[in-house]
């Protein structure tokens, strides 16, 4: 028999595309219940412009049903001020980051058995006088998780991070051994008990072109990459690098591979994104929660418009559901 999972969808930047984007997820049938964190005006304001139905259910943990077509349960955030659709407001930073909060304690209580983020601006909340460097980043400190993943995944493509956003100059010094092994045992054990695989096999990117040419343009993957990978492959781990980051993403490779890693934003996610934007998602690993989300940004040139797809936060919701029905019980739990 099938047990409903609870879904917490958060309202993203407040003035972007996140708010049209649910009211037409809203518009079809789902498995589980999904459960709106956030102002409700904003939704029903994304309705009447997209004139599109829908019913707004307060969220009551005694009744759990799954959502159906034009409707949509909610549990109430209120908004700092109102909102002008396209245009930031910093007023309205600390909103984005309390829904977040909620969100996330939801899951940690088990009031809720995933969450999924739309786009949020960091500029305006980091304008807002409030440090922030992504989602990521937040949900760590939030659960006081030691250490998380970024993985963005298409149906073809896995790729987890090294280092996340972080600037460019900066990303040789972090990549360590011990950080490295943090990653990979966190990217392994998720792969197995969230993804069911039950030896997954991991390619790993090299740091630099031609991974490094033998030391010649760097010593990184000599000195760090290479003896880190020696140790998960004693352990009888199926991972296979520092391959060139150029030819690592080619047929040859990826057609038996379950996930890539690579060691920096911009060196695997371009493409991913290239091969499957707007049908990615973002999974963050390592949480004690179910976190994921969309591939895009707020799009505030075209909020408000309706020209925005939601097929990207329609597979994050699937992914949640999916990854919330089948994860094994955990002792990060």
């Amino acid at each position: 028999m099938h047990k409903i999972k609870k879904i917490a969808v958060t309202s993203g930047e407040p003035a972007g595309i996140g708010p049209e984007l649910i009211v037409k997820i809203a518009q079809q049938n789902f498995q589980d219940q999904l459960i709106y964190i956030g102002d409700p005006s904003l939704l029903t304001a994304a309705a009447d412009s997209l004139n599109l139905p829908l019913k707004i259910v307060p969220f009551n943990t005694r009744n759990i049903l799954a959502s159906s077509s034009g409707e949509i349960f909610v549990e109430t955030i209120q908004l700092n001020e109102e909102v002008i659709t396209g245009q930031l407001n910093p007023a309205n930073a600390r909103y984005v980051l309390d829904t977040l909060e909620h969100a996330c304690q939801g899951c940690l209580d088990n009031s809720y058995d995933a969450m999924v983020t739309p786009p949020v601006h960091k500029g305006i909340i980091n304008q807002a006088g409030i440090p922030f460097t992504g989602h990521t980043e937040f949900l760590q400190q939030q659960t006081q998780s030691s250490e998380v993943v970024m993985m963005l995944a298409t149906e073809q493509l896995r790729v987890a991070l090294v280092t996340t956003h972080l600037a460019l100059k900066d990303v040789s010094s972090a990549i360590t051994k011990q950080k490295l092994r943090n990653i990979l045992a966190i990217l392994i054990a998720d792969l197995q008990d969230v993804f069911a695989i039950q030896r997954p096999r991991i390619l790993v990117c090299g740091l630099n072109p031609h991974a490094g040419e033998s030391g010649h343009m760097g010593m990184e993957e000599i000195d760090i990459i290479s003896p880190v990978l020696d140790e998960f492959s004693a352990q009888n781990v199926d991972i296979i690098g520092p391959l060139p980051a150029d030819t690592l993403f080619t047929e040859k490779y990826l057609k038996d591979c379950d996930a890539v890693l690579a060691m920096y934003h911009d060196q695997g996610l371009p493409v991913l994104k290239y091969s499957g934007f707007g049908k990615a998602v973002n999974i963050t690993l390592g949480l004690p929660i179910i976190r994921t989300s969309v591939d895009h940004g707020t799009a505030l040139d075209i909020a408000g418009s309706g020209k925005a797809d939601s097929g990207s936060l329609l597979v994050a919701i699937e992914y949640a559901s999916k990854l919330a029905h089948q994860r094994k019980a955990s002792t990060r739990n």
